[in-house]
């Protein structure tokens, strides 16, 4: 067994991890897109640390802009500045391009195959058998 110093700091460790691994569900939501295969969600998880960082780094480029509700703070959490994100994207602008104009799709080019997506088989889960009741001795 470790001393008693040790457990602490390493309790405290633990505790910033917890939650950061909360606040990359909830509020960078990794758990919820549903990819196909293993590469698509390794590359996914492999952006939630660069994500954390660029929040991390903008803390000082964003204004506090609290709701209603939140009492406005110095130091910004990461999920304020999160909050704050959408006027720095407003000033920096998109590199997408815009949108297509509305009207009739031209739908599937011809001559291009197509593609079925790779399904993974179901697992289901066995069917227990019924209880026997105990037998009474008489």
């Amino acid at each position: 067994m470790p001393p008693i110093e040790e457990v602490w700091r390493l309790y405290l460790r633990r505790f910033t991890i917890d939650h950061w691994y909360h606040f990359a569900k909830q509020r960078l939501h990794w758990t919820v897109p549903k990819l196909s295969t293993l590469k698509l969600c390794q590359r996914w998880s492999d952006l939630m640390p660069l994500m954390t960082w660029e929040l991390w780094l903008a803390r000082d480029i964003v204004a506090d802009n609290p709701l209603p509700w939140q009492k406005p703070l110095e130091k910004l959490t990461p999920g304020r500045v999160a909050q704050a994100m959408g006027g720095v994207f407003a000033v920096i602008g998109t590199p997408a391009q815009p949108p297509k104009p509305r009207g009739k799709s031209p739908g599937w080019t011809p001559g291009k195959k197509r593609h079925r997506k790779n399904r993974c088989p179901i697992v289901k889960k066995a069917v227990t058998p019924p209880r026997k009741e105990p037998s009474v001795a008489v």
